[in-house]
């Protein structure tokens, strides 16, 4: 499955579009890494457990999105947008949506 955020492919034609597909995650870090996130937060500085956590949940996000492209029978997901939402203290929703297509070889 080929998955991209441009809206085309080089060396292909959208032969039919699918629709829309989507994946998303609601995750949370333990309450240890809460705290070690807030002392940090104090002082400055990247916080590695939240960027672990997103990158974790954009992975996932993406693969739900390309699995239910699959289930469409589709070759691609085109124009791939992410957009995140805090849902609690701690936790985030990421959500990864694209067009499913079928394409052929220019």
């Amino acid at each position: 499955m080929l998955f991209t955020t441009t809206d085309t492919l080089p060396g292909y034609q959208i032969q039919t579009v699918l629709g829309v597909v989507t994946g998303n995650v609601v995750q949370s870090k333990h309450v240890g890494r809460d705290i070690m996130a807030g002392l940090k937060g104090i002082v400055g500085g990247e916080l590695k457990g939240y960027t672990e956590m997103m990158s974790e949940a954009r992975d996932k996000a993406i693969q739900r999105l390309v699995e239910e492209a699959s289930k469409l029978g589709a070759d691609a997901v085109v124009g791939i947008r992410f957009s995140t939402s805090a849902i609690l203290a701690g936790s985030s929703e990421l959500l990864a949506y694209g067009t499913a297509v079928k394409l052929q070889r220019a």
